[in-house]
Formats: C-alpha cells, sequence, structure tokens
C-alpha cells in the first residue's frame, strides 16, 4: 500500500535532495508558520512543509502536480532540503510547521529534548550499498577495518554503515569515519581520500561514473530506513490531520498510476533527478502512512544506537519513545493505519 511526503512551491538547484536555499525557504514559510490558521489563497488554511528524499514521498509531488492541497483547504508551501537533518532543522526552527524526515535524526531530536512529534511513518527503503574501490581490495564489511569511510554524519546514512559494520562485528571505532555532505562522498572516493562510502541512492550512479572500471560495491539490505512525518509545536492537529489526508489521497493517485507518479518526481525535481533512476529506485520504497508496532521497535534500536555513539541524554526505552508517537491525527485521518496499543 502506497504513501507519501510533499513538497509545493519549491525552489531548487541541482544535487541529490534538492538543494533549496534556506534563506529563501524561511521568506516563503513564514506566512505559513503558527498554528496552520487559514491564511493562504482563497481563505485556505496555509501550512508549511520541509523535506529531503523526494523518492521517499514520490506520491506528493503528484499531489503537487494535481493540486491535491486544495481539496483539503490546504495553501502548502513544500520546500526540499540536502538532507532529513536539515528538514528537521527547520521544523525545530520554526520555518516550517511540517517535517519530512529520515528515522535517525527524529530519534536524535527526541533524545535531545526537543519538541518534535511523529506523525505517520510515511515510506521504508533498504537497499543500500556500500561505494568503494577495486583496488581498496575491500571485498565484504569485516574488510573495512582501518579504513576510511566517507558518509553524511547525523542522517540515516550514517546508522546504515554502522548496520554495515555490526553484520561483521565491526564497530564505528573500527574505521575512521570522514563527515561528508551527501555529494562529497563520489569524489572524495574518486580522489582516493577516503576507501569506501555510504551516500543517498541518487548518488550511486555518481560514484559509477566518477570511479569508471575502480568502481564497486557492495550491496546491504540490513538496516530498513523509515521516513517520517513529523510536527514541530506550530502545527495543530487540524492541519495535521487535513495533511495526511492530502498524504491518502495522493497515495490513491499514484498505486492507480505508478508511471505518473515517477513522472511527477521527475518534473518536480527540475532536472535534479534523473528519469533512469527514479525508475529504477522508486519501486523500491515501500509506502504507507501508518503507525505500528514495528516502527517502535525501529526507533528505540536506533535511539539506543545514537545514545551511545552521540551521548545523548534522553531514554531510549520504547516506553519513553511512545510518547513521541502522535497518533491523532492519522487516526482522524484513517482509524485504521493506527495499530499502536
Amino acid at each position: 500500500m502506497l504513501r507519501p511526503r510533499s513538497r509545493t512551491r519549491s525552489r531548487t538547484v541541482p544535487g541529490l535532495l534538492l538543494l533549496v536555499l534556506l534563506p529563501l525557504f524561511t521568506a516563503t514559510a513564514c506566512a505559513g508558520s503558527g498554528s496552520g490558521r487559514p491564511e493562504g489563497g482563497g481563505g485556505r488554511r496555509a501550512v508549511t512543509v520541509a523535506g529531503s528524499d523526494q523518492l521517499a514521498a514520490a506520491p506528493l509531488s503528484l499531489a503537487q502536480q494535481r493540486s491535491l492541497w486544495t481539496a483539503e483547504g490546504l495553501d502548502a508551501t513544500v520546500t526540499t532540503l540536502p538532507t532529513g537533518r536539515d528538514a528537521l532543522n527547520a521544523v525545530l526552527g520554526g520555518q516550517a510547521q511540517f517535517g519530512v524526515v529520515g528515522d535517525l535524526p527524529a530519534v536524535t531530536a527526541a533524545l535531545g529534548g526537543r519538541d518534535v512529534r511523529i506523525l505517520a511513518d510515511l515510506s521504508r527503503f533498504s537497499d543500500w550499498r556500500l561505494l568503494t574501490r577495486t583496488d581498496r581490495a575491500i571485498s565484504g564489511f569485516g574488510a573495512l577495518k582501518g579504513h576510511k569511510v566517507g558518509v553524511p554524519q547525523g542522517t540515516n546514512v550514517e546508522y546504515a554503515l554502522s548496520r554495515m559494520l555490526a553484520s561483521a562485528q565491526l564497530t564505528p571505532a573500527d574505521v575512521t569515519v570522514v563527515n561528508l555532505a551527501p555529494n562529497q562522498v563520489a569524489p572524495a572516493l574518486a580522489r582516493g581520500d577516503v576507501d569506501a562510502g555510504v551516500t543517498f541512492p541518487s548518488f550511486y550512479d555518481a560514484a559509477r561514473t566518477a570511479l569508471g572500471a575502480r568502481y564497486a560495491e557492495l550491496p546491504f539490505s540490513g538496516y530498513t530506513a523509515r521516513t517520517l512525518l513529523v510536527a514541530g509545536p506550530g502545527a495543530d492537529d487540524g492541519a495535521a490531520t487535513a495533511v495526511l489526508r492530502t498524504v491518502l489521497r495522493a497515495q490513491r493517485a499514484a498505486e492507480a498510476d505508478p508511471a505518473a507518479a515517477r513522472a511527477a518526481v521527475v518534473t518536480q525535481s527540475k532536472g535534479a533527478l534523473q528519469a533512469g533512476y527514479v525508475d529504477a529506485f522508486q519501486p523500491r520504497y515501500t509506502y504507507g502512512a501508518s503507525l505500528a508496532p514495528e516502527l517502535l521497535t525501529d526507533l528505540a534500536a536506533e535511539a539506543a544506537w545514537a545514545k551511545a555513539a552521540q551521548s545523548l541524554p534522553g531514554a531510549a526505552d520504547p516506553a519513553a519513545l511512545r510518547t513521541r508517537l502522535h497518533p491523532a491525527p492519522l487516526r482522524a485521518a484513517d482509524p485504521g493505519a493506527v495499530t499502536l496499543p
């Protein structure tokens, strides 16, 4: 069952996840901050959403293209930022009421005591790759010991690396972790600055092109990354429910016409994502807005890792994290989507 994320009135520049200048985002978002009261055109309720990985929200590109927001009385401004960490910071900083973010940024915010509520689990992805070079002779994850590994720290990708290492009974202390922006991993590999790297899927082809015959990869499916819809303190339940109803409406449209949803992603990316990449990778995402017990289990596992890796103060047990899940808006939009006890 398909379900998505969103973006509307976005301004993008080429890059992985549709890089957007934050000052422009701040200027457009200010009018929609606060309680979500009617401030948009035609008396519609103004809402602001910050997102990152557009493929994780493919159906909402269709929502933008077909103006599905208006059916729920919304005037939505959705802006795409380089990473989920950036999108979450926009929510925490008051530049957006809602964020479409990865599970790790949401968990670290919760452990840090930040005011963030998880409204829904929107999509899942598990087709990860460790990128490397043939001349580094890294034929398995155990061979990473002692090597330099580039990764955008503070994102789901860093947790994916930790799971790769754990699969070979290694820890991040067994490698030299180099903090790189998502689009810097491929060039760093090509220069030989790092021996391996983990980045977002839309940079896999860039690494293959940069390395040519030296390109090598190790597939990894041992971590399912979840993309979450979160709300900041400036979002009320009425606005949240209307946003989720748009998500559901977009889901149905994308299920009925997956090709149109993929085409919408390409169009909305304004050249940042190529059709070949979208056609290959969008089907590898599983969509479906929900709040289920397995989400809480996965969040607790990530929280335990984050506490150890980043010395964060909050409680990582499922009971504490359960207080961060806010099911009322999703229950109002689709009662069957909430199966938490």
